[in-house]
């Protein structure tokens, strides 16, 4: 069997100073697109995933801040991404479009949690079920691998979302085990039913650009 990998990779940072919203399956749903900065993240990702062998399939969340991203490395790539509402970020009900700072500052049993690293966007008012969470979001990636069976895959997403998919590999019950960087890359390797994680959390092209400066040679 040919070796593949399955390539997470969340999005640049968002303008949280957006107000835009979309209606999903789920309810109204925060959308901001790309900041200044995710841009450039976004930029500097796409100019890494350039100097490797173009997957046969680039697969994203339709909100704007992964779809941006994604079209940053698609274009340049000749690739046409496809779009798969169950990649989308999970559904926080009531804590749509509010800060993590804004939530902990004006409640202290939240604050608490996050200072025992314990769960809590699951106590959000009308958040959606982690279960259900996780069942759309494995679904929606195992259906793009199910799709091309051969090649590497890229899948644009959101941190809860890499979240949900690798948690249980690790037989994790929280919904957030780690917080990925912006436009980091985390990579599983395919080998049949079975998922193996290789590298979480990868951003060497934000912390180390000089690294993949130029596909020719030895960066300068």
């Amino acid at each position: 069997m040919t070796e593949r990998f399955l390539y997470l990779i969340r999005h640049g940072r968002a303008n949280y100073d957006n107000d835009d919203f979309v209606q999903t399956p789920r309810g109204h749903q925060y959308d901001p697109p790309l900041s200044g900065a995710g841009r450039e993240q976004a930029a500097i990702l796409a100019r890494r995933l350039l100097l490797s062998d173009p997957p046969t399939a680039v697969v994203s969340s339709p909100l704007r801040r992964a779809r941006e991203t994604a079209i940053a490395y698609a274009e340049p790539a000749g690739i046409e991404p496809e779009y798969d509402m169950d990649l989308a970020e999970a559904f926080i009900g009531g804590w749509e479009n509010r800060s993590f700072e804004e939530i902990i500052a004006t409640d202290e049993a939240m604050l608490a949690r996050f200072r025992r690293h314990d769960a809590f966007w699951r106590h959000a008012p009308g958040a959606e079920d982690l279960d259900a969470f996780r069942e759309r979001v494995t679904g929606g990636i195992e259906r793009a691998l199910a799709r091309n069976p051969e090649g590497n895959l890229y899948v644009f997403c959101h941190g809860g979302v890499v979240n949900a998919y690798v948690a249980p590999l690790f037989g994790l019950e929280q919904e957030m085990f780690f917080v990925p960087e912006n436009t980091s890359i985390n990579v599983l390797a395919v080998e049949g039913d079975r998922r193996v994680v290789r590298f979480l959390n990868d951003a060497r092209h934000l912390t180390e650009p000089q690294l993949f400066a130029d596909a020719s040679g030895p960066p300068a």
